[in-house]
């Protein structure tokens, strides 16, 4: 899949694979490939809500975050599910505490 521009900063800057893509958009291959997403507000927001973080943060740390557990459960779940008020939140949590790696399987 050959994403339109503004999808694929999104899937580059969060590490998306094309279906967590389509799923986090709403949206269709066609769609997507034929730039078709005008109807989809939550793509510009969630280049907006992500900017910031990914300057700040850096893109691989921002690849990761997404997927590691945090105290609103991962941020790809989030997004999955479409809950953008809570990615939002978790962002934030990034903002204020940073990238917090936690010991695995410890004591």
């Amino acid at each position: 899949m050959s994403p339109t521009t503004a999808a694929a900063v999104l899937q580059e800057r969060l590490g998306l694979s094309d279906d967590e893509l389509l799923g986090v958009l709403d949206a269709d291959p066609l769609s997507v490939v034929g730039g078709e997403l005008d109807h989809k507000p939550q793509l510009p927001i969630l280049l907006t809500l992500t900017a910031e973080a990914a300057e700040r943060a850096g893109e691989g740390v921002l690849r990761r975050w997404v997927r590691s557990t945090g105290r609103a459960g991962r941020p790809i779940d989030l997004l999955l599910a479409r809950d953008y008020g809570a990615f939002e939140d978790a962002l934030e949590d990034l903002r204020e505490r940073g990238f917090v790696v936690r010991a695995g399987g410890g004591r």
